[in-house]
């Protein structure tokens, strides 16, 4: 009856983790049509002056990562299309990752609509990057661009001198591409450069960074024009009274490039693989289960509203969930459980945007996940499945219980020499014969002989 219970309830479980696993993929597909929506509906704030040319005003706001470029990626799309005069990229940041900005700098170099950014707050660190790859800059009164040294996560300094180098020829190239002065590019961020703007009576020493204000970045070269508002700026650019396209990110694009932070997607990750591997111990489907589920799911809808997820991703996945499961069942001497692990790899590192980190982040991951399952397992062990492969009474002496291997049930036996016991020999007990040993003296075959002594599973004897 209770084999019979715990197979019923095995069974729910893997109909519980198929379901859900429907659910996953199903969210994944709502995604696809959420995204299509975002794709196909109107701008908003899109302010008529008069018919004719189009100008997309674009945000580059808050930080700078894969999940910007994916919205960034679409909106230059859409703008190419629409056959825009021209893209203003709305530049208020204080940087981010660097391969990010590059792929963005990559993508506003080869659009065939001419570009100008507008810093009308910071344009820092990657920002900086961003902006000066746009034919024109334009800043705010009281805006500022420069400082793009290379930081951590934990925003100290990078002092690899590869990296530096590296993100200096970078930005470099971004300033020659538009006839801006290459030093004080290199020198935004490589503080052992020496940097001399003779126009502004300023020379960087060794251990500063190059920041430049508007009034500034308007002497040395590094804008065009400073504009209070953004019609002042479109009229600069010589289309006044075209029609403003103000693109905006969905809702879940918003969502997606909060999901796929690097920060935000380890953790998503530790909850999907503590909470499946809590779940697959703890017999009974309940919140462990349930939350490891929503984990993966962030996980690939955020991958997969950003661009870089496709649906063979989640399908991988969900393979490798199932084959986990099958290996519960089916003795196959780990290849399904292997096969399986495998898989669930996969489908999450093909679903990020960058390999490298997505192996780190599941790496730091696993071992966190690794960590809360042992805890859980401490705490709740009496719960948990592994409490019907592990006798939990203890099995001594005092409670009764005698060793399979024990001898102690022989102790005074009489039995028959089978072989002459020299003193080491074999006797027969009970139609068994067993291994003895004498106290020392000879003893011919076929003697009978007593069982004087147990030791383990030393049984000494004597003639009788």
């Amino acid at each position: 009856m209770h084999n019979g219970g715990s197979r019923h309830m095995l069974r729910l479980k893997l109909i519980a983790f198929g379901m859900l696993a429907l659910v996953l993929a199903g969210g994944v597909l709502l995604g696809i049509g959420v995204q299509a929506a975002s794709t196909t509906s109107p701008k908003a704030g899109a302010e008529t002056v008069s018919p004719g040319k189009l100008v997309y005003v674009i945000p580059v706001h808050q930080t700078v990562e894969s999940g910007l470029y994916s919205f960034l990626e679409r909106a230059f799309a859409d703008a190419e299309q629409a056959d825009a005069a021209a893209i203003v990229l709305d530049v208020d940041t204080l940087g981010g990752r660097l391969d990010s900005a590059e792929i963005i700098g990559k993508l506003i170099r080869n659009s065939p609509v001419p570009t100008t950014a507008f810093v009308h707050g910071r344009a820092v660190s990657a920002g900086s990057y961003i902006a000066l790859n746009a034919g024109k800059i334009v800043m705010e009164p009281g805006s500022t661009i420069g400082s793009a040294s290379v930081v951590d996560s934990s925003g100290d300094e990078v002092e690899s001198a590869k990296v530096v180098s590296h993100w200096s020829s970078e930005m470099r190239s971004a300033a020659e591409l538009r006839g801006r002065n290459p030093d004080i590019a290199e020198g935004m961020v490589d503080k052992n450069a020496v940097v001399d703007m003779p126009q502004i009576g300023r020379k960087s020493g060794p251990g500063e960074i190059v920041s430049l204000t508007a009034e500034e970045a308007i002497k040395v070269g590094y804008a065009e024009k400073i504009a209070s508002t953004l019609d002042e700026m479109i009229a600069f650019i010589g289309l006044k009274g075209a029609t403003i396209i103000h693109f905006e990110p969905s809702f879940a694009e918003k969502l997606a490039r909060f999901l796929v932070d690097p920060v935000i997607m380890t953790v998503l990750l530790i909850v999907g693989i503590a909470g499946v591997a809590i779940e697959l111990l703890v017999p009974g489907f309940g919140l462990p289960g349930i939350l490891g589920v929503i984990g993966f799911g962030l996980y690939f809808f955020g991958h997969y509203i950003a661009g870089f997820a496709g649906v063979e991703d989640v399908v991988l996945f969900v393979a490798g969930i199932v084959l986990l499961i099958a290996e519960m069942f089916v003795p196959s001497f780990g290849i399904l459980g292997i096969l399986g692990i495998a898989a669930i790899i996969s489908g999450v590192v093909m679903a990020a945007f960058d390999t490298e980190n997505a192996l780190i982040s599941l790496g730091i991951s696993f071992v966190l996940a690794v960590i809360v399952v042992a805890v859980v397992a401490k705490v709740f062990k009496r719960r948990g499945v592994w409490n019907k492969f592990i006798l939990r009474d203890s099995l001594n002496d005092e409670s009764g219980y005698v060793s399979h291997d024990s001898k102690e049930h022989l102790f005074g036996a009489v039995g028959t020499a089978v072989t002459p016991l020299r003193p080491a020999g074999t006797a027969e007990f009970w139609d068994e014969k067993i291994d003895v040993v004498t106290e020392g003296d000879f003893i011919e075959a076929n003697c009978p002989v007593k069982v004087v002594k147990v030791e383990g599973n030393r049984v000494i004897v004597k003639r009788i």
